[in-house]
């Protein structure tokens, strides 16, 4: 049988996917951002604020940030305590570099000592760090694009200390009556035009709305990290569900 992966509401094989993730985040790197300010309207800045007051880091810590994209919530995790240090890890080079302009814009030389934030072009499935290496495992609204979900748990557990912490911000399922069709109305007719009005792709969105609906519900992504060995494994909605915070240990 076939390897197969979805891609948005799509089956593709399994080794597509990723070069089609990368495709559409090549496509929307420079307004992606901007995008995601549009798309909810700054909600997403408060749901990342959430990750990194969970997450709580400390001096010292050494945090991965998988799928970090242009490094807007590594640049949290540092700013909130000084004296960490993060790594932005994605597989698309547009983010990255993205992110490395950002940091040069800020006076910030990635790589430099004194400089807080690392950046690798990596998969969250073959993730480029030793076993056991960091403190903490944070993926904001990428796991959802990777092609085997499982394999990536089981990647952030590796690279994991004993002790260290895995948080997984998402868009999820919503669980408010009512809002679930308010919210359909939006994703499938709003978002992909706004694509199309402000990052020139419309099946770049339309892609991403198909994405969060095909993602594992609350309960059965809790279930997959327990399988892949992350210990005490919960989760906690925001926004009605619309999104959910997932987190775990590294027992």
């Amino acid at each position: 049988m076939t390897d197969t992966a979805s891609f948005g509401f799509r089956t593709v094989p399994a080794g597509d996917k990723a070069p089609l993730v990368r495709r559409v985040f090549d496509s929307v790197a420079d307004r992606y951002d901007l995008m995601n300010d549009l798309m909810s309207a700054g909600v997403h800045r408060i749901w990342k604020a959430e990750l990194v007051a969970q997450l709580a880091p400390r001096a010292g810590e050494l945090v991965l940030d998988v799928a970090g994209g242009t490094g807007d919530v590594a640049r949290a995790i540092v700013a909130a305590a000084p004296g960490c240090r993060a790594i932005v890890c994605d597989i698309n080079a547009a983010m990255v570099a993205r992110g490395r302009d950002r940091l040069l814009d800020g006076g910030e030389i990635p790589g430099i000592d004194g400089c807080a934030i690392g950046l690798a072009v990596g998969d969250a499935e073959r993730v480029p760090l030793p076993d056991r290496s960091v403190d903490a495992y944070t993926i904001a609204f990428g796991l959802r694009n990777v092609t085997r979900i499982d394999q990536a748990l089981a990647e952030a557990r590796r690279v994991l200390k004993p002790g260290g912490r895995f948080l997984c911000l998402e868009f999820s399922h919503v669980v408010v009556p009512g809002l679930d069709r308010l919210y359909d109305a939006y994703s499938f007719s709003i978002l992909p035009a706004l694509g199309q009005a402000v990052a020139g792709d419309r099946e770049a969105y339309a892609y991403l709305v198909e994405s969060i609906r095909r993602f594992p519900r609350q309960e059965e992504l809790v279930a997959r990290m327990r399988e892949a060995g992350l210990g005490r494994p919960r989760f906690r909605n925001l926004s009605g569900g619309i999104a959910a915070i997932h987190s775990a240990w590294r027992l």
